[in-house]
């Protein structure tokens, strides 16, 4: 985490901002242009035929244009993080900031709009008329009470979701921690008491939204710098005030957090002493969401109560209330539903989609990002990061689902699950080629074993694998061991995962007999066998899975993959007539892409080629793809002829002569392979009707080279290598693979057992 909470300088910022191209956002065309056709359609005569439709059907907008997906992020400069009016144009660099969170997070292409005028009509009316060019209007960084008026009458005058992210964003975020904070020191909402020390846009929609959620308006005190706005105040009040305004004989800050349950700090460093700390309720809930700087310091609060629950807008102390949270995700919700507008029931909906995910098992991407610290529900953690891969899924569907209930959406979803599903695929292209996959085993739920049981990655994903419904898991390991984990793991007890030690077990005899019989002429004695058995986890579980105590298996996540397929090819042999390879699967720009041989054969020969051909197409039609196939080596049909390209064409022969039933063609370079216009310009007479889809690679070299530099460089995602051919399920991971890695690749070697 050191290296994550580095000073940024100024130099590093401004370095940042200017470095290749200036700024942080472009556009980027999602409509090919490289023929006088793509010109013809984008543009004049083609582009005449939706503007049309559109005036005709003013809906149909949506379905012709980036309007359902765009959302203008709108600024006037005059409230600026910690920086207050530095007026429209010193704001751009924030604005284009949230237009990539948006980008980044849900997949929402943002648009910055930097409005010259502090005038409030004259802004009203400048957003007003741009509306139709967009599907939501993000304002930010306005000064109170300006803010207020602004964002009532645009919402008045627009038919679209127009949300004021400094106010309900923070509300939002700040209400899901007080949710979970609450669940940890047992107290309801409607018992709390809170203590608000800032009366600006965030404070008073962090009052809103927590009285329309249940809180009792007496429960609540308002202070601003004047003290605490009480019935019958007039100095400072302004109507948004009054509102709020508390029914009690308390004038001052201190006065109002004796005894208080419940403190939000929207104000100014040093607002909040270690003594009115003290002087609230048992198990105080302190969120000090001054920026840069808290209220008070959670080092602070530590030093005189051990029993607080803090939280800061700081990303260097735990909870941090942050609206990359929200924000992004409440309008994918709202644009996929084309809500009107976001109501109450949208924002409580989002906060308790928030606040139920850091509840649950944080995902290794997250804890990746923030330098391999592993986070779990309790005081220190009970908002989650912003980057849990799950928010694009929780949020919005909770999001678009209220929206729907409260009559503001314009086209509900029919299919709640399948938007679930195009949630994850908007920023994980695995999803949903997998999710076919994934429903076929919930329906007929397999048994496999995980082999390395007591290894803290396993034993999550097992419970994950278990709560998704694909069937039950079996951990190989100590039991001792395993549940000791799981307890430090925080996992329920109540989840039962069944757990067999290898040396223990009563079927150990049945697997040492069948192994023997296997290996008896292979150099081992029956001792041998016994030893592998008890000793060797991979084994165990092979056996098991050899024998039907299992469907499937899998392992890897602590041993090179060498060893791994070593130890299952002791037990698990290839089926008749195949060869035991691996296949990569990778997805890059639209496309998927199978790539074999990538972990078993070094060199093959044109024999081994044609098989793993032959494999590689059948498990592309597996999983719904008619396969396209290329042998690929450095040339192109023998310019130049090398002797790889020997090895492949005689290959290509060798399918020839068995009577393939997919399209195959080779000696073929990637480039040429994957560029089909190329090849119908350059090679016409090749044999594949598009680009290949099937990459056979020319040796093991190639191939984990190839995939593992796409991987690194980040163009794409890869899944895999995953193994084909074996008689019974049996995967290996990359060594170091994620939890949800495990359980994708558990879900897969699950669903080869069906077929």
């Amino acid at each position: 985490m050191a290296d994550q909470r580095r000073k940024i300088t100024e130099e590093d910022a401004l370095l940042f901002h200017a470095q290749g191209r200036p700024g942080k956002i472009e556009v980027v065309a999602t409509k090919p242009l490289t023929t006088q056709r793509d010109l013809s359609l984008a543009y004049s005569p083609g582009v005449a035929t939706p503007c049309l439709r559109i005036e005709k059907d003013p809906q149909a907008a949506y379905d012709y244009t980036a309007k359902g997906n765009m959302v203008a992020v709108i600024s006037n400069g005059t409230a600026v993080l910690g920086l207050g009016n530095i007026g429209a144009l010193a704001s751009k660099p924030v604005m284009e900031g949230k237009a990539v969170l948006f980008k980044r997070f849900a997949d929402v292409d943002g648009i910055d709009l930097e409005v010259e005028t502090e005038d409030v009509d004259e802004f009203v009316n400048c957003v007003r008329l741009l509306g139709a060019s967009f599907g939501g209007i993000n304002l930010e960084d306005i000064k109170a009470p300006e803010c207020f008026i602004i964002e009532q009458r645009l919402r008045e005058a627009m038919n679209i979701p127009v949300f004021h992210d400094d106010q309900h964003g923070t509300a939002i975020i700040a209400a899901a921690g007080v949710i979970n904070a609450l669940h940890l020191s047992g107290r309801k909402l409607e018992e709390a008491t809170l203590v608000v020390n800032g009366a600006g846009a965030a404070a008073i929609a962090c009052v809103e939204l927590l009285k329309a959620m249940g809180m009792p308006h007496d429960h609540v005190v308002m202070c601003d710098s004047k003290g605490v706005i009480y019935q019958g105040r007039e100095e400072g009040m302004n109507q948004w005030k009054s509102a709020h305004a508390a029914p009690t004989d308390k004038r001052t800050l201190a006065e109002a957090l004796e005894g208080a349950d419940i403190f939000f700090g929207l104000s100014v460093r040093g607002a909040v002493t270690q003594a009115m700390v003290e002087s609230m309720a048992d198990k105080p809930i302190i969120f000090a969401m001054a920026n840069p700087d808290p209220e008070i310091t959670p080092d602070e609060v530590a030093a005189v109560r051990s029993d607080a629950i803090m939280a800061t807008g700081r990303s260097d102390f735990p909870n941090q209330v942050n609206n990359v949270l929200g924000f992004p995700y409440i309008f994918r919700g709202a644009l996929d539903v084309r809500a009107s507008t976001i109501n109450d029931a949208m924002k409580i909906a989002a906060a308790e989609a928030i606040a139920a995910l850091a509840r649950e098992d944080v995902p290794d991407e997250v804890a990746a990002a923030y330098g391999g610290q592993r986070l779990q529900f309790g005081p220190e953690y009970i908002i989650p990061a912003p980057f849990d891969p799950r928010l694009i899924v929780a949020v919005p569907a909770a999001v678009a689902q209220a929206a729907m209930e409260s009559s503001v959406a314009t086209r509900p979803i029919m299919d709640m699950e399948g938007y679930r599903t195009e949630l994850r695929a908007r920023l994980d292209p695995t999803a949903s080629m997998l999710q076919m996959i994934f429903e076929k085993v919930r329906s007929d739920p397999r048994r496999v074993v995980f082999a390395e049981g007591e290894e803290e990655r396993v034993i999550r994903a097992a419970v994950s694998y278990k709560n998704a419904g694909y069937g039950e898991p079996v951990l190989i390991g100590r039991e001792e061991m395993v549940r000791e984990t799981m307890r430090k793991l925080g996992i329920d007890e109540s989840v039962d995962i069944e757990v067999h030690n290898a040396r223990l077990s009563e079927n150990n005899k049945k697997y040492t007999d069948f192994l023997y019989r296997r290996l008896q002429r292979k150099g081992h004695l029956y001792r041998d066998c016994q030893r592998l058995v008890n000793r060797d986890r991979n084994v165990f579980g092979a056996c098991m899975v050899a024998l039907g105590d299992a469907h499937a298996m899998v392992t890897g996540a602590t041993r090179s993959f060498s060893v791994a397929f070593d130890d299952v090819t002791k037990v698990i042999d290839p089926k008749p007539g195949e060869r035991a390879m691996g296949v990569t699967i990778l997805l890059a720009r639209g496309r998927t892409i199978f790539v074999a041989d990538t972990s078993v054969h070094d060199l093959p020969n044109p024999e081994m080629l044609a098989d793993i051909a032959t494999e590689a197409a059948a498990y592309a039609r597996r999983l719904g793809h008619e396969p396209r196939v290329a042998l690929l080596c450095s040339s192109n049909f023998g310019n130049p002829m090398r002797d790889s390209t020997e090895r492949v064409r005689a290959a290509v022969e060798t399918l020839d002569l068995r009577g393939a039933d997919f399209e195959y063609d080779g000696d073929l370079s990637a480039g040429t392979a994957l560029n089909y216009e190329l090849m119908e310009r350059v090679y016409p007479f090749c044999r594949l009707s598009g680009a290949a889809n099937v990459l056979v690679m020319p040796g093991i070299n190639s191939a984990h080279l190839g995939t593992v530099l796409l991987q690194e460089l980040g163009g794409g995602t890869v899944i895999g290598p995953l193994l084909v051919g074996l008689s019974k399920p049996a995967q290996v991971v990359q060594m170091g693979a994620s939890v949800s890695d495990l359980v994708a690749t558990a879900a897969l070697a699950a669903y080869d057992s069906l077929l």
